[in-house]
């Protein structure tokens, strides 16, 4: 199968970041894409930044007018679509909500982003609600997608669960960059890991890892912080945490492209029987938020 990744930037435009991402898509489809996988929160700005109740205004229902736009082009193109929604689920309940395409204009699964991280300039936990929804994998004919949000991507607990429910690959549509004032090295430091902990998730659970990022720079409209400098660098790895494709510009607008095979995972799990292996009679410990 042929996985794309859209990777873009974003502004205060609503209808033009649709337009975009929609160009983007035609591109991919016209070039086989089975599978096309979208950043982040890429209708909008990532508001994120800041406390704002107005912001709240942006979230919208499912189905609402994200995925109208999203279901109409996977129809029209036959292809299965990941996109991502500011959830309005009922006042004062919002998600960060994943939703996935199979060729309809309706929705055949979605998932709400679990962990939710309340940092300088990633300030969620202001506006989501954790998920309830769990580690399911939802279902396409391509295969079983383990569709994960961002930072739960730092979380080797929600990778193992998607794959112990059968997916196929695990995808984690991203928001993620630098503070523009650190210096370089922290910022490579900072990308390495980034890249390091999801091939490892791919490692582990013998499974394609599929991760697509934002660029460009969106400035904190309180001009309380300097801003993110998303990093882009979207990737496609293999079950063995191979790079199979990526864009290292952290300013690259586009598509980011490649096949995969998925009768692999199958033939890494034999030479690497880490699930054989696991001492699920010794494990009792992670359920604990720390063992004293």
């Amino acid at each position: 199968m042929k996985v794309s990744l859209i990777q873009q930037s974003c502004s205060h435009d609503k209808a033009a970041n649709f337009k975009k991402t929609e160009g983007f898509i035609h591109q991919a489809a016209k070039d086989g894409a089975d599978l096309i996988v979208l950043q982040e929160l890429h209708s909008t700005l990532y508001f994120c930044q800041t406390e704002a109740v107005e912001n709240f205004q942006a979230a919208e229902s499912i189905p609402g007018e994200t995925t109208q736009f999203l279901g109409k082009l996977a129809k029209k193109y036959n292809i299965v679509i990941v996109g991502s929604v500011f959830e309005r689920r009922a006042a004062g309940i919002y998600h960060n909500t994943a939703v996935v395409f199979d060729g309809k204009e309706e929705p055949v699964g979605m998932y709400r982003k679990m962990h939710i991280p309340d940092d300088p300039a990633f300030q969620e936990k202001f506006y989501f609600t954790p998920g309830d929804l769990g580690f399911s994998p939802i279902k396409t004919r391509f295969g079983s997608l383990g569709v994960l949000v961002c930072w739960d991507q730092w979380f080797p607990e929600a990778a193992r669960l998607m794959a112990l429910a059968g997916a196929d690959m695990l995808i984690y549509p991203t928001a993620i960059g630098w503070n523009p004032a650190d210096p370089i090295d922290e910022k490579k430091r900072q990308l390495d890991s980034w890249s390091i902990i999801q091939q490892s998730h791919a490692i582990a659970n013998g499974i394609p890892v599929i991760a697509c990022n934002r660029t460009g720079f969106e400035e904190d409209p309180t001009n309380k912080t300097t801003g993110i400098e998303f990093w882009g660098n979207s990737f496609i790895a293999g079950p063995q945490g191979e790079i199979i494709a990526n864009n290292t510009d952290s300013d690259f607008e586009g598509v980011v492209a490649a096949n995969i095979d998925l009768q692999k995972s199958e033939l890494v799990r034999q030479i690497w029987p880490f699930f054989r292996d696991r001492r699920i009679d010794a494990y009792q410990g992670l359920l604990n938020r720390f063992n004293e």
